[in-house]
């Protein structure tokens, strides 16, 4: 594999922001003058993290490397702090890690690198939070993804969960978008924005899993039976016995590549 890891200003963060690139092998079989000058253009997943991860999460606890490099995958993976894939212009100098997803990473991928920006080319898959943030991001930009995954995440009913009380995480979604009626109407109810979409054709191809053993398992039948309710199209996979941990999701991301037609398993070096 080639591991590009890369920290520059970035615009939106406001601050230096590391990302962690997985590009395809150059086989031995080719020389480098006619590896690096074919002018071929890559597949790419863009790969989020959970919570109190960062861009090397999926590289230390998962074989995502190896995964990517049997595919010719690039695959893009950002540190987002614990934003939740918001924007959130009262920390610090402002972090809108929203908007720096499109707005900044994608243009530096698409024109800096071998990758392809066409949809049909692009992948969104994430794990908790970062699954919360793939939803969004498909919801938001299903023009930009082919198919998505969601890991150990759904969304929520959200009005049902703050009759139940509001934790201080969910406070501070609310305060940040202005008060509770603004996050009921903003992005994070992700509940409801799908709703007008679900028949659509507009949104990716969606693929959404949890183990049974999961705390997020109750919202996740929930959500099976909304999208059965709402006409939504999604492939649920659920793995007996599984928690939230890193050896589902390492099983699940080799199944949502499945998922995505990445069925390739022999680019790469064999090791």
């Amino acid at each position: 594999m080639a591991l590009y890891q890369v920290n520059f200003e970035s615009q939106y963060l406001g601050n230096n922001h590391k990302v962690s690139i997985i590009l395809p092998d150059k086989p031995r079989g080719k020389s480098p003058e006619e590896f690096y000058r074919s002018g071929a253009k890559y597949k790419v997943l863009w790969l989020l993290h959970g919570t109190f991860g960062d861009h090397s999460d999926w590289l230390r606890k998962s074989n995502i490397e190896l995964y990517a490099c049997e595919k010719d995958l690039i695959v893009v993976m950002p540190s987002a702090m614990n934003s939740v894939y918001e924007n959130w212009p009262n920390f610090g100098t402002g972090f809108a890690m929203w908007d720096y997803l499109t707005e900044e990473l994608m243009p530096y991928v698409y024109n800096w690198l071998p990758a392809s920006d066409k949809r049909e080319d692009n992948f969104i898959a994430g794990l908790s939070m970062g699954g919360r943030g793939t939803m969004k991001f498909i919801i938001g930009h299903p023009e930009k993804f082919a198919a998505a995954a969601v890991l150990s995440s759904s969304p929520r009913d959200l009005r049902a969960d703050l009759a139940k009380g509001i934790d201080p995480r969910t406070q501070n979604d609310i305060d940040r978008c202005g008060g509770i009626e603004e996050y009921l109407a903003s992005k994070e109810n992700t509940w409801d924005n799908i709703k007008p979409l679900a028949k659509s054709g507009k949104l990716p191809r969606l693929y959404v899993c949890c183990g049974t053993a999961d705390g997020a398992y109750k919202n996740h039948l929930a959500f099976k039976e909304y999208a059965k309710e709402i006409g939504l199209d999604v492939t649920f996979h659920e793995i007996e016995g599984y928690r939230h941990e890193w050896r589902f999701w390492d099983l699940e991301i080799q199944n949502a590549l499945a998922f995505f037609g990445l069925d390739q398993m022999d680019a790469g070096n064999p090791f």
